[in-house]
């Protein structure tokens, strides 16, 4: 494992340390690859995943725009899910990423979509 990685590794673990998400307030957990981006809310009480969403979604992937533009797509089609659940309240998981550019957008999509964190 190169140096980035498990710099992020470790970051990702130590936030997984402090946090945790539960049924009333889930974890909104953020994968960033390459090309794509994945946001879930987790109950990690039960190990359940409450809703996700993804970039390659067919509705995320109509919109022609870039990748920051389709993360915050990703986070509003999020933030909705959640809303139809009833599920308001979240905890942010950035997954050791820096919450700047796609992660920050898929923040701001889920907050404009209703969710609080």
């Amino acid at each position: 494992m190169d140096t980035k990685a498990l710099r992020r590794k470790k970051i990702q673990l130590s936030v997984r340390r402090k946090i945790s998400g539960e049924k009333a307030k889930p974890r909104l957990s953020v994968f960033r690859s390459n090309t794509d981006i994945y946001a879930q809310l987790i109950d990690d009480i039960s190990g359940v995943t409450i809703a996700s969403a993804s970039s390659k979604e067919k509705d995320v992937v109509a919109q022609k725009v870039n990748k920051t533009e389709k993360s915050k797509l990703v986070g509003q089609s999020l933030a909705r899910k959640a809303v139809e659940l009833g599920v308001t309240n979240c905890v942010f998981d950035r997954s050791g990423y820096l919450y700047h550019g796609r992660v920050k957008a898929v923040a701001e999509g889920a907050r404009e979509g209703g969710l609080q964190f």
